[in-house]
């Protein structure tokens, strides 16, 4: 921790811009990961995602102390793990922890403050887009997958239609292509079932909405 913190005053001594961060002490980036990957956040990009974070509880007045790294590099890591689609436990060794990691996405899910950054931040995007902050019409779409043997029989069903035993993924989008709601069932779970759509987009899943660039689909129209 102190050689950390000594590389830390290094680079701010090195004349470059420090970037905000409520979660570290002073409200400045401790972070010292040089970025290496294409799910890294740029300055203007973490600038957009750090105020939707939640408020650390030890500056809410609950105790505890300030948390040993950085947000910025849990979001990233949170990234690159829903980009690249590997294993936590292969979690590259210039990330936090994927233990740390894990237990930091668990906490915000158990919350519920992902569903409410996820909000906030396709909010934003339309706004930026020009339309209004809520859509109000969306693409849904329920493609099956075939499930490994190790899926437990009862999170597993059949697609009749597509002749597929295993997992149904129901996702519904807004025009421009950003996230609403994903939800996994059985593959038998049909996609006219209100079911799948009652629960909010509050997985990990979730995340690859930072890693997309603003768009509308080929397919959607062109509506607000």
């Amino acid at each position: 921790m102190r050689h950390d913190a000594t590389r830390w005053q290094g680079v701010l001594a090195a004349g470059n811009p420090a970037v905000a961060c409520r979660s570290c002490p002073g409200g400045v980036s401790r972070s010292i990961r040089v970025p290496r990957y294409p799910s890294d956040m740029s300055d203007a990009e973490w600038a957009v995602t750090e105020p939707v974070l939640p408020e650390p509880a030890w500056r809410q007045g609950k105790g505890g102390r300030p948390a040993e790294h950085c947000r910025r590099d849990i979001v990233d890591a949170i990234r690159y793990l829903v980009k690249e689609g590997i294993q936590w436990r292969a979690m590259p060794t210039g990330l936090p922890p994927w233990s740390t990691v894990y237990d930091c996405l668990a906490g915000w899910q158990a919350t519920g403050a992902t569903t409410v950054m996820h909000g906030e931040l396709r909010r934003q995007c339309r706004i930026a887009a020009g339309r209004k902050p809520e859509p109000t019409a969306a693409v849904i779409d329920s493609p099956s997958a075939k499930a490994a043997e190790t899926v437990a029989r009862a999170s597993r069903g059949f697609d009749a239609g597509k002749k597929i035993n295993g997992r149904k993924r129901h996702i519904a989008v807004d025009v421009m292509g950003l996230l609403l709601v994903v939800v996994v069932t059985a593959a038998s779970v049909r996609r006219a079932s209100p079911g799948p759509w009652a629960g909010p987009a509050g997985t990990a899943a979730s995340w690859r909405c930072l890693t997309r660039r603003p768009g509308r689909t080929r397919s959607s129209p062109r509506v607000r």
